[in-house]
């Protein structure tokens, strides 16, 4: 069944289109990968999708419910959730602190709670009252993706969770997706990294200048396919 679906979606900053007609779509359970270099508008189509980017109502669709337009709070409340680019962590608030900003707005039963996050990932734990600035970049993301699961969401997006961090570490954070994915959860993965991409997807989607340029299975793509969608020719 399909979770998420966009129609002919556009976005645009000011007179710059940054989007030309995204049709694409995520099934409940699946694990979906959108890759592109920078400037593809991989982002620019998740800040549509929770209502940072405005968008016609038709063009996106959550459950089948037209959702364009809605503010993010709205659209949060519906359960969709949002692991951002660069974290975006309260500096100034402790480990749990933030992590209970994400049970604010959307309060239902679901499999994640504090001491379910904490399981996940031990480390959080042990730095709860700890304030968020003097953890590590990876421990800085696995708050972030813990705060988004706080709300318990139906489907969580995650814009670029690998950037910037130490294999070892991309290691535990993508482990992390796979028991996500296994409480319910459908997910939506943006990254540079093809390979990570090709990993841990049911489907993969390739952008290039707002398009969408490749969509299809890992298995059923060559790599000189994604390469030409990737980079253009």
């Amino acid at each position: 069944m399909t979770l998420l679906a966009t129609h002919d979606l556009t976005a645009f900053y000011g007179d710059f289109q940054a989007l030309y007609g995204i049709n694409a779509h995520v099934d409940e359970g699946e694990t979906v990968a959108i890759v592109g270099a920078n400037g593809a508008g991989k982002s620019t189509l998740l800040a549509a999708i929770t209502g940072r980017r405005k968008a016609p109502p038709p063009m996106i669709e959550f459950d089948g419910r037209p959702i364009g337009g809605m503010r993010p709070a709205e659209i949060m409340a519906l359960g969709i959730a949002l692991v951002p680019e660069g974290r975006q962590l309260f500096q100034s608030l402790s480990v749990e602190e933030n992590l209970l900003v994400g049970n604010y707005g959307r309060k239902v039963r679901g499999p994640w709670s504090l001491e379910r996050v904490y399981s996940l990932f031990p480390i959080l734990k042990e730095r709860r009252n700890q304030d968020s600035s003097s953890l590590s970049g990876g421990q800085q993301q696995m708050v972030a993706l813990g705060r988004a699961l706080m709300s318990n969401p139906r489907l969580l997006l995650c814009d670029e969770i690998s950037l910037g961090l130490a294999p070892a570490v991309i290691k535990d954070i993508y482990k992390a997706i796979a028991d996500i994915r296994a409480e319910g959860a459908s997910v939506v993965i943006v990254e540079q990294n093809i390979t990570q991409a090709l990993a841990v997807s049911d489907r993969i989607l390739c952008l290039l200048e707002g398009r969408v340029t490749l969509s299809g299975r890992p298995g059923e793509l060559t790599r000189d396919q994604i390469g030409m969608a990737y980079f253009g020719g």
